[in-house]
């Protein structure tokens, strides 16, 4: 991968322009510099650089959080190492557990030892110490240009005019001493300045200045400048100016006549891409930038002229003629201000919009609700919201968010459901009954939904009177026809019973097609049939519609609340040898995400939460983050990016997703929830995008729960062998952790109401199945030792040279297996060229996993369980994820791990949820980026904790029997 050139807002940069006189005009710059004449710098920090507040600046932007400066302290984290307990090697948490399509591939495999099954994980990983070299060296080359361009400075306007010209002064009286200390008491924390360094120029980019007196104009070009102004300023070479608004005019403790600027951004100066203002399927107004909150002092000499911004507010009550006339009577309109942290785009605090500063701290604290005890309202009381839940899944991302909405007091409603994997429909169905659930690809859905409009509109559904009625219309003819006896091989329309875009029949022809229920057939005999062969039906397609329209079987465009997924990019998984870097949307394997963004489009929903794997902030210096953050903008939504730790919020697994908000200008914009536990240590945090990572400033005081381990998690669960074929069993051993008391909740208990009143199934465990493993390889499984570390490595045969490589012990023979095969396969001991622990690995009581994986193999993965010879269940893995033990899964038992491993961790986004719910109320106040979780934000009634036992949390655990 060659190094990626950092984008306009990847460095600091300089603003100035200079007065030189003309035979400075080939003068060297570090000369310059040292000479104190470059001035007017304009520092910004990337979006995502690692680093602090900008120097000399008092805005909010110097309070985010430090969280990609120091990871561990920022999430609060514990690092252990082998003797302590946790695995700690970053490169477990890999893209290969989320790529669906291998997977598939691979459903019908056995696990026969021939077959190597290391070897996709063994490329998987060569291919990421690849990239890892490849980003590396794309940092340390960000870096020297970055370097480089500090260097750098504006060539002077005008060779005529001389630096610290007498036409460059303030103008007027200066602000009363008094009220100067008042507006502005940093300025004046200093008192009289040092005679000895008043001569000496102030660095303006690197300290604060200290101020003389304050103006409130000043005369540049004899052109006059009042505070509140809206200006150009000179850039350095071959870069377009800067522009900002004055908020400040003084005079500097060294003399200097300063001026404070507040920056806007263009839409290319931010974290999206310039390379995708020329995308094909969306654009940016060149006319639209954005307030930031940084600002810095610059000398008066880099103003160049004023600029004509206007204000284009949400709340804005003009016809949109109005609006695009008053458009193109400025030279620049925003309607949205922009900041570095949580790359967030966002309406503007109301009342600050025309010249305040934005000023506050990280973390929302100001509604003490959302710190105290969370009391939700009775259910009657509820507002109600509706979901769409694209790339479905089983559901977890859904059923996360209404738990969480619960919780703030928001019925959220997962109305309908879309996903290509069969058996995750059905088992999202059986969770969720009353949810439209439809079986089909993204996009076929994206075009059946156009179409069903069309047919909406055709109709004039709205206003139709059946709908009054709840009763379709027919004529008296067809109820005297209704019972007639038809000729042989006749068939005729009954009714329609489902509708779809796509080819059902597989003939090669794409369109609308309606499921026919025929006269006289049972529904055996229902069959897809294209609307085109349908014309001599047209009463049944308008009563099909009157009644789909009425059931809302379909979301319309504007009557969606929320859409939340996880499109597919399986073109930046490791195990793609050709990724396109250079267009990563070239690539068909990464085109759900344009697929989202245009149903986004389509729909206009309220809110959009969109998850993915870190990666898409990685690859290609992070393309499709900057993608999918650019959609967004473009469509006018609110947006803000974040990483969040699966563990951070109560799970014994790492597990790093990035998630993208979006939210319409007419409503809040929800905020990220900070960590409520400790969590162990793995991976790293995408460089590009440090400021992203969802945690507490590393200063910051904070009490998190101690991070969760195996032990927490599944050591009530029941003993099951190698061999366990049902998925139905007798659960009553007594929890022993909280976290077990509460993932056994009901689903009633938990505020789940997606499944009405169906009452819970107590002394009822689901899922508690392992894969079961072939022969050889259960014969190997027996042979690993019941302790802590345990692998491969303690096989008969196996020792451990040097730099940690494993060998066969020389002059023995190889160990057999009944079978006849090797005790020890080849492909353990070449995995990762020796060095990994993985084959055959058993997990810990007091350990975490990485992640929670859609294979159980345990050929090249640590995933057995601490005592029992066999890897984990489904329900283990379930437990690892959050899943409720309500939720039952269905399918085969390979597509149940699938299922697991694809999904949204649960407990990430119920929290995700509670800020949406309080959001979607208005509940939160302020512009600012994180909040934090009630204290009871797990909430257990007296009732159910009586209901269910006491037990400790800790301690030795003891085998379940």
């Amino acid at each position: 991968m060659s190094p990626v050139t950092p984008s306009p807002a990847s460095e600091p940069r300089r603003s100035t322009r200079l007065r030189s006189r003309p035979d400075d005009a080939d003068a060297d710059p570090d000369a310059d510099a040292e000479r104190g004449t470059s001035r007017g710098k304009r520092r910004r920090k990337s979006a995502g650089k690692a680093g602090g507040a900008t120097p000399g600046s008092a805005d909010t932007e110097a309070k985010q959080p430090a969280a990609g400066l120091a990871v561990a302290p920022a999430l609060g984290i514990m690092e252990v190492d082998g003797a302590g307990g946790a695995i700690n090697d970053d490169d477990d948490d890999m893209c290969l557990a989320e790529t669906d399509a291998e997977e598939m591939q691979t459903e019908g495999e056995d696990d026969d030892d021939d077959m190597c099954p290391a070897e996709p994980d063994a490329e998987e990983m060569q291919t990421e110490e690849e990239d890892d070299d490849d980003e590396e060296a794309a940092a340390a080359a960000a870096l020297r240009v970055k370097a480089a361009r500090k260097k750098r400075v504006a060539r002077p306007r005008s060779t005529q005019r001389r630096a610290n010209d007498p036409l460059d002064r303030f103008v007027g009286d200066p602000i009363p001493d008094q009220e100067a200390r008042q507006r502005w008491p940093e300025r004046y924390a200093t008192k009289d300045p040092d005679p000895q360094v008043t001569t000496k120029r102030c660095d303006a980019a690197d300290e604060e200045i200290g101020a003389l007196r304050h103006y409130t104009s000043a005369s540049v070009d004899d052109a006059k400048f009042d505070l509140g102004d809206d200006v150009y300023v000179k850039a350095g070479p071959d870069e377009a100016n800067y522009i900002g608004r004055i908020t400040e005019f003084f005079e500097g403790i060294d003399h200097g006549s300063y001026f404070t600027c507040r920056w806007f951004f263009r839409v290319e100066d931010t974290v999206i891409s310039p390379r995708l203002l020329e995308d094909h399927d969306h654009k940016h107004d060149c006319k639209r930038v954005f307030l930031s909150e940084e600002k810095n002092d610059n000398m008066i000499e880099s103003i160049i002229s004023k600029v004509n911004i206007i204000y284009i507010g949400p709340n804005l009550q003009v016809t949109p003629q109005r609006k695009a006339e008053l458009i193109s009577q400025s030279d620049l309109y925003y309607d949205m201000s922009y900041s570095v942290a949580y790359s967030t785009f966002a309406n503007l605090p109301a009342g600050i919009e025309a010249t305040s500063d934005i000023s506050g701290d990280d973390v929302d604290s100001s509604n003490d609700k959302l710190i105290a005890d969370l009391v939700a309202p009775p259910d009657g009381q509820m507002e109600t919201a509706t979901l769409l839940d694209l790339y479905s899944g089983c559901g977890a991302m859904s059923t996360g968010l209404c738990l969480g909405a619960a919780l703030s007091g928001l019925k959220l409603n997962t109305k309908w459901a879309v996903d290509m994997n069969a058996h995750a429909c059905s088992s999202l169905k059986h969770n969720h009954p009353c949810t439209q659930v439809r079986n089909e690809k993204a996009e076929d859905f994206l075009s059946l939904l156009q179409h069903w409009d069309a047919l909406c509109k055709k109709y004039e559904v709205h206003n139709s009177n059946s709908l009054v009625s709840g009763l379709p219309r027919s004529s008296n003819d067809e109820e005297d026809d209704e019972n007639e006896p038809l000729p042989k091989d006749t068939f005729e329309v009954e009714k329609l019973v489902d509708i779809c875009y796509g080819d059902p029949n597989s003939t090669g022809n794409v369109g609308l097609c309606f499921k026919v229920r025929w006269k006289t057939y049972d529904p055996s005999y229902d069959s897809w049939e294209p609307i085109d062969g349908l014309s001599d039906s047209p009463q049944s397609i308008k009563e099909f519609v009157e009644s789909g329209y009425r059931e809302s079987i379909l979301p319309l465009p504007g009557r969606v609340d929320v859409i939340c997924g996880g499109p597919p990019c399986q073109g930046i998984s490791g195990l793609n040898r050709f990724r396109k870097h250079e267009d990563p949307l070239q690539d068909e394997r990464n085109q759900q995400l344009v697929v989202f963004m245009d149903t986004v489009k389509y729909l206009r929903p309220k809110y959009v939460l969109m998850e993915n794997v870190v990666d898409i902030l990685k690859f290609a210096d992070g393309f499709l983050g900057r993608y999918a953050l650019s959609r967004l903008v473009a469509m006018s939504y609110q947006a803000r990016l974040g990483m969040m730790v699966a563990g951070c919020y109560g799970l014994p697994q790492f597990r790093m997703r990035a998630f993208l908000w979006g939210a319409l200008p007419s409503v809040v914009l929800p905020k990220f929830p900070l960590p409520t536990h400790d969590v162990v240590k793995r991976g790293a945090v995408p460089n590009a995008f440090s400021q992203c990572l969802v945690a507490y400033d590393e200063t910051e005081e904070k009490h998190l729960e101690r991070a969760l381990v195996l032990r927490d998690a599944i050591s009530d669960l029941p003993k099951v062998g190698n061999h366990q074929p049902n998925d139905v069993m007798e659960h009553h051993i007594r929890p022993k952790t909280e976290f077990q008391r509460y993932i056994r909740l009901s689903h009633k208990d938990m505020k789940d109401f997606s499944l009405g009143d169906a009452p819970p199934k107590e002394g009822q465990l689901f899922d508690h199945q392992p894969l079961q493993l072939n022969d050889d390889d259960y014969e190997r499984v027996r042979q690993i030792p019941a302790k802590k570390g345990a692998n491969f490595r303690d096989l008969k045969g196996v020792q451990v040279g040097e730099n940690n490589t494993v060998e066969f012990v020389p002059n023995i023979p190889r160990v057999l297996l009944s079978s006849g095969k090797p005790l020890v396969p080849n492909y353990a001991m070449t995995f990762i060229k020796g060095k990994s622990p993985k084959p055959f690995g058993r997990l810990w009581w007091d350990e975490t996993v990485p992640t929670v994986v859609t294979r159980a193999e345990p050929h090249n993965q640590i995933i057995l369980h601490p005592m029992q010879d066999r890897v984990l269940t489904v329900r283990e893995n379930a437990r690892l994820q959050g899943f409720p033990d309500y939720y039952r899964l269905l399918g085969p038992i390979k597509q149940k791990y699938i299922q697991v491993g694809n999904a949204v961790a649960v407990p990430v986004a119920r929290a995700l949820g509670y800020s949406l719910g309080l959001a979607y109320q208005g509940e939160f106040d302020g512009d600012l980026a994180l909040f934090k979780l009630p204290r009871n934000f797990i909430p257990m009634d007296q009732a159910t904790a009586t209901r269910l036992s006491e037990g400790s949390s800790g301690g030795e655990v003891v085998e379940a029997e």
